[in-house]
């Protein structure tokens, strides 16, 4: 029968481990070293074991976090993309001034909360003309633009970050041919070349 160390009162085990521990110091200081040599080696595998292994749970909570978030921004831009013709009614309303009363507030508390969501509307009388935000569906010639330029927005167009849900519709003015033919030095030079010409010939004559 096993004698229960004294001072230890029932339910109390730290007696017990003191002793567990005192037995494993004394077996360890009695050992050889080729087994002193083992158990560090032991120790140190098993040391390495568990770093890789928290290493592991560390890159799997990441891959969990990243597809979460991949996943939440998939439904948003989802959802977000089915209430954009909502959102071309709301504003072919406003144009025409009828979005007012109860109607108002309720369109004002709907373009708020999907801009929370992070829908961008986009498309801008005026701006430079961009192929990869713009969708041509009108074309002309102006002599006020001296670039390709978004003179009428026909459909604004959204953005979730940087992903173009829908580009914007426009009319284009390009400038007017012949309108941005600038003289330089060269063409300078070329004009006072002609006039030397044209006076050495009246001299010869």
């Amino acid at each position: 029968m096993t004698e229960k160390p004294q001072g230890a009162e029932p339910g109390d085990d730290s007696a017990a481990e003191e002793a567990v521990l005192k037995a494993a110091e004394e077996a360890v200081s009695g050992g050889t070293s080729e087994e002193l040599a083992a158990a560090k080696r032991e120790l140190a595998e098993r040391t390495g074991d568990l770093q890789r292994l928290q290493a592991e749970y560390q890159n799997y909570r990441k891959r969990v976090e990243r597809d979460r978030l991949t996943v939440r921004e998939i439904a948003v831009s989802n959802i977000l993309e089915s209430l954009i013709p909502v959102l071309d009614d709301i504003g072919r309303a406003r144009e025409h001034g009828e979005v007012t009363g109860g109607f108002k507030s309720v369109s004002d508390s709907l373009e708020t909360v999907v801009a929370k969501l992070g829908l961008q509307q986009f498309g801008k009388e005026g701006e430079p003309f961009d192929p990869t935000m713009h969708e041509a569906l009108m074309h002309s010639y102006s002599s006020d633009v001296t670039e390709d330029t978004c003179v009428q927005i026909l459909q604004p167009g959204y953005r979730i970050g940087e992903r173009i849900i829908r580009p914007a519709m426009v009319a284009v003015a390009e400038p007017q041919p012949g309108t941005q033919t600038t003289s330089g030095p060269d063409d300078a030079e070329k004009a006072a070349d002609a006039e030397a010409d044209k006076a050495d010939g009246g001299a010869e004559s």
